[in-house]
């Protein structure tokens, strides 16, 4: 079926490709969330002088090196990327934990223009939302961030409390006055508030203890986080044809690669699942992400279905 005169079906279509469960059995939430990165998408579009603020950083104690996962900082890197080449300033904030895998991962996607804004764990959050506003940010963006649970803890997919690990930047995303979006993939991420909890408890194991209580405006849930990054990269070029030829020039296998390498040797980074420091995200190699990616990117290239 074309779609080449449709872009809210190629966005549609752009959805349904991240729409893959790699073994957290999130199919329900992939139909909840449905329409998300078309929200997500058309928020960012309305906005007349868009500013975006990243949130990202998912830190893994147990880890070997204890360090940020693989996924989440080279979405938001590539996001970042692709957000100032159409003159979207962003800024991106994260933990002290999780500093050393969020700076390689922008430097190596070659966003240097992206303030850094690092919280150290137990410090107070009122200046950072402070700078957030006076920069006069439009649009909070967090991907693949441990949210804040019904009991307040922020905890991992194996209901492990990180909390002395992890900064409580849920106050920064819901601090407003900007528009929120949030990517997650398995329930305990910010944004998955938007989600009840009640699904995420009956399909997602551990879901009732891990849930994340804090909202999102427009949530895309994706198979791997990284993956909501690159869709709304996608969805951002099907909707808008003048930045298209730039945001899909960020859609490449080559500099994915080459952040994901700078965020293992010099974050340090692991994988999320294996806890490993390797060249994969969550427990998949690197070619099974590239195949997203890659199809992403010809779907909006060419304009109808793969």
């Amino acid at each position: 079926m074309a779609i080449r005169n449709d872009p809210d079906l190629l966005v549609d279509r752009i959805e349904r490709l991240i729409h893959v469960d790699v073994g957290r059995n999130i199919g329900a939430l992939f139909a909840a969330a449905r329409g998300g990165l078309w929200g997500a998408a058309s928020a960012l579009l309305n906005a007349r002088s868009g500013r975006v603020g990243l949130i990202t950083g998912f830190y893994v104690p147990q880890g070997t090196p204890p360090a940020a996962e693989t996924d989440g900082p080279v979405g938001a890197a590539l996001l970042a990327k692709a957000l100032a080449s159409v003159g979207i300033p962003c800024r991106l904030a994260t933990d002290e934990p999780c500093r050393g895998a969020c700076a390689a991962a922008l430097a190596r996607a070659g966003a240097p223009e992206v303030v850094i804004d690092i919280v150290a764990v137990g410090a107070p959050l009122d200046p950072l939302i402070e700078a957030w506003r006076r920069a006069g940010i439009t649009h909070a963006i967090s991907i693949e961030r441990c949210g804040r649970s019904a009991d307040g803890a922020p905890r991992n997919m194996r209901a492990q409390d990180i909390g002395s690990y992890t900064a409580p930047l849920d106050d920064l995303f819901v601090a407003g006055p900007w528009e929120t979006i949030a990517v997650g993939d398995g329930g305990n991420e910010i944004g998955m508030g938007a989600i009840s909890r009640s699904l995420i408890a009956q399909h997602v194991a551990h879901g009732e203890t891990i849930a994340c209580v804090t909202p999102a405006q427009h949530l895309i849930v994706a198979g791997v986080s990284n993956w909501g990054a690159y869709a709304l990269i996608g969805a951002l070029a099907a909707l808008r044809e003048d930045w298209r030829r730039t945001l899909v020039a960020c859609l490449d296998e080559t500099l994915d690669h080459a952040v994901l390498e700078a965020m293992i040797e010099h974050g340090p980074a692991v994988d999320g699942v294996s806890r490993l420091p390797t060249l994969t995200v969550d427990g998949l190699d690197i070619a099974t992400h590239h195949r997203i990616l890659r199809m992403i990117r010809t779907l909006v290239e060419r304009g109808h279905a793969i």
